[in-house]
Order: structure tokens, then sequence, then C-alpha cells
């Protein structure tokens, strides 16, 4: 069991038996929120992820120094993003409140840096780094960086690397009041009652799709 130090646990797995924890209604939200950031942002970015304007040079592109390249991944990870984020609750017990304001941080950063793109390259490395410094802010109990980047596919060094760069990104702006958390939830569900639900969120493909085991030495890509 995590404890408020951060101690590595085994993390909770289902005995044989029993029943899978129901997955918070606001993991399904983030997804489709994500997914459809992600989607738009792939199709501004025509193969530039710097968001770069004709003509600019890479250094105007770059916000003065600053962007997401320390969490681009060589390729775009198999695992699809609510596959991802059932995977970050499922082993590190983490509040459902972490992955709001996990979602704030990346919104901070949206807003902070607009030519900075949420990619496919990128944004499973921004969301298992925004979690875990989101349970260490929220939750009296969490798991430490090593554990984390167990269940998120990445080396220890590499989150703890990610860790400081989402930090610096922030300018360490990572307190999330009650007023702000509940702006969040509220712009949350609408934006899920905004998606016409034709058919079910998860298609046949990501209903038939298997999280990795937390023992599988699962590595993102």
């Amino acid at each position: 069991m995590p404890t408020s130090s951060g101690d590595e646990g085994s993390g909770h797995q289902p005995e044989p038996g029993e029943a899978e924890p129901i997955t918070p209604r606001v993991l399904a939200i983030l997804a489709l929120v994500l997914e459809r950031l992600v989607a738009r942002n792939e199709q501004l970015d025509n193969g530039e992820i710097m968001g770069l304007e004709a003509g600019s040079s890479v250094e105007e592109g770059m916000v003065q120094g600053k962007n997401l390249k320390v969490f681009h991944g060589v390729r775009a990870p198999s695992i699809s993003i609510p596959k991802y984020l059932e995977r970050i609750y499922k082993y590190t017990n983490c509040s459902p409140s972490c992955f709001v304001v996990g979602y704030v941080y990346i919104d901070r950063l949206v807003h902070r840096y607009p030519e900075l793109l949420v990619v496919s390259l990128n944004v499973h490395r921004l969301l298992v780094t925004s979690v875990m410094v989101a349970s260490k802010m929220i939750d009296d109990e969490h798991y430490n960086n090593e554990f984390y980047a167990r269940v998120g596919g990445v080396s220890n060094a590499e989150l703890n690397r990610l860790e400081v760069e989402l930090l610096l990104l922030l300018d360490f702006g990572v307190m999330v009041s009650s007023p702000v958390f509940e702006t969040y939830c509220f712009h949350l569900e609408r934006e899920m009652s905004r998606f016409t639900i034709e058919k079910p969120l998860k298609s046949p493909d990501d209903a038939n799709e298997i999280a990795p085991e937390l023992d599988a030495n699962y590595q993102l890509s």
C-alpha cells in the first residue's frame, strides 16, 4: 500500500473472483476531451510539432526556449488515451480528483504556451507526469516516482526529468483552489454534453484492447 511518504507498494490488483473497480466517469470525459485536443492539434501541426509559422525561425517557435520535446516519444504509443488513464487509475489508487487537477496543469500549459501542441507523441507522458504531481498535491497517500514510472511505461530517471520540466513550465504553479477545481469539473461535464453520443464511447476495437499488466515490463514508445 502507498504511504504518506510515497513508499513504493505492490499496487492494488483484483483478487481472483473480485470485481474490477468501476472506472470513474471523469476518466471517460477527460479521455474524450484529450482525444479531441490531440486530433485538432495534429491537423494544425502539419509535421511541425512546435507550431512554427511559415518563415519563422526555430527559436521563435520554441517560446523563449520552452517546448514539450522532452515529453515526446519516438512514436505514438499503441495504448489509447482511455486505456492509459484506466491503467494509471487501476494501479496507483490515486483519487479521481487527481485526473481533474492533472488536466488543470495541462490546460495551464496550453494557455501559457499556445504554440506548444499536445499531440499523440507527448500526451501520454504529460498525463502520467501531471497526474503524479497532482497526487502529491492532493492525496494523503501516494506512490513514489519509481512506481508511477513503472505504471506509466517510462524509466524512473525519465519521469524524474519530466516532473522537473513540468514544474518549470508551470513556474511551480501547482496549487488548485476549490473554486478553480469546481470550474474545471463543470467545464469537463459541459464538454461531454456538447458531444452528441450516437454510439458508445468505446469502439469495438477499444473494448477489446487489454491494458498491459503491471508486471509486464510495459514501456511507452
